[in-house]
């Protein structure tokens, strides 16, 4: 991260009332940024919105991004220079339930948000966030490269592959000549303190825990490219920062673990209850429920030739960090001072420098 980059930049952030748009939105004011975010109200409660106040960190606008006019009409009024969009439908199990508010939030909310972007005069550079799921995916041994054929069995993963599309189009047919560096960012299963979401691995396995129950594990031998939620905002970070510099960087980057460090279910389990220091599992035999991906790695080499970009949590630490997070929480220390501690503790390890 280059020192002072962040401190006065209008910055905007849709979904900025979600996990990881909410760790954005502390980290990039803490670095000194101007934080506009747009999104709905926090999904969840709890929600690490309101427990580490974010709200406080932000200009805080409630707004559907399916809302054309509205969305429009927030960003212009802002005039970022640097737009980070993660508004979306985030849950594939939730896709199946709701298939046409996936694709409507997905890919038209993108759409939304991209064409906002021709009439902000300041903007150049997007970040739009997209999935590790976007690959069509063959289940086999080698990690997904950025060039590899896009696809999608469920409506979530269809839907975010549709958004590659949509976004290098409105990159082709508009933004690059309005000098507008677009990227799309592919990361990998994101873990951290202060995610509630439903029919996620370690929130499940959390309140399981906590309440005394036993965890229930769908399919303990599925395969996932696992990382702590501060090293792919890292490198949204720092990949907006290479893009105001170098717009011809523009283009699609995975972020993830090293590829051997891509881990099963029942791995992650494992470690996450030895940190927890408690809590009761059951490893099913059957595969539940809807169609999900059972082997899925990400060819990270692009972001560490051209940007420089090396994951520098081991799974074991990103595990640990994380379940610390909750336990400490659930024992009453502030979600605040939390994501604060871990974000110092990340950016030392990382070698990357303070908060400014």
């Amino acid at each position: 991260m280059t020192p002072g980059f962040w401190k006065g930049k209008r910055v905007v952030i849709t979904g900025h009332t979600g996990f990881k748009g909410s760790w954005l939105t502390l980290w990039l004011s803490q670095l000194g940024a101007s934080v506009t975010g747009i999104a709905l109200e926090p999904a969840t409660t709890p929600s690490i919105f309101n427990e580490a106040n974010i709200v406080e960190c932000c200009d805080h606008h409630v707004c559907d991004i399916r809302d054309a006019e509205r969305t429009a009409s927030l960003i212009k009024a802002a005039n970022p220079e640097i737009i980070f969009h993660l508004a979306a439908q985030p849950l594939v199990r939730l896709s199946y339930r709701e298939p046409l508010e996936t694709f409507a939030s997905n890919i038209m909310g993108t759409a939304n948000v991209l064409n906002a972007l021709r009439a902000c005069t300041d903007c150049r550079t997007a970040i739009m966030i997209t999935t590790d799921k976007v690959y069509h995916n063959r289940e086999w041994a080698w990690p997904y490269r950025e060039d590899d054929t896009l696809g999608g069995h469920d409506p979530y993963s269809a839907s975010k592959a549709a958004c590659e599309i949509v976004i290098n189009s409105f990159r082709q047919s508009f933004l690059n000549d309005a000098g507008v560096a677009v990227a799309s960012v592919r990361a990998g299963n994101v873990i951290g303190g202060g995610d509630w979401s439903e029919d996620r691995l370690i929130p499940d396995a959390v309140r399981a825990w906590t309440s005394g129950q036993t965890l229930s594990i769908r399919r303990p031998d599925s395969v996932r490219p696992w990382q702590h939620v501060l090293e792919p905002l890292r490198g949204y970070i720092e990949l907006a920062e290479k893009l105001h510099e170098t717009p011809s960087l523009a283009g699609a980057y995975n972020f993830g673990p090293r590829t051997h460090m891509a881990a099963t279910v029942r791995d992650v389990i494992n470690i996450a209850q030895s940190a927890f220091g408690s809590g009761d599992v059951a490893f099913g035999t059957e595969v539940s429920g809807p169609h999900e991906a059972g082997l899925l790695m990400l060819d990270v080499s692009k972001a560490k030739q051209v940007l420089g970009i090396d994951p520098c949590l081991a799974l074991e630490d990103a595990v640990a960090t994380t379940m610390h997070w909750y336990r400490d929480h659930h024992e009453g220390v502030a979600a605040r001072e939390l994501c604060l501690k871990d974000i110092s503790a990340y950016t030392a390890a990382a070698g990357i420098g303070e908060a400014a």
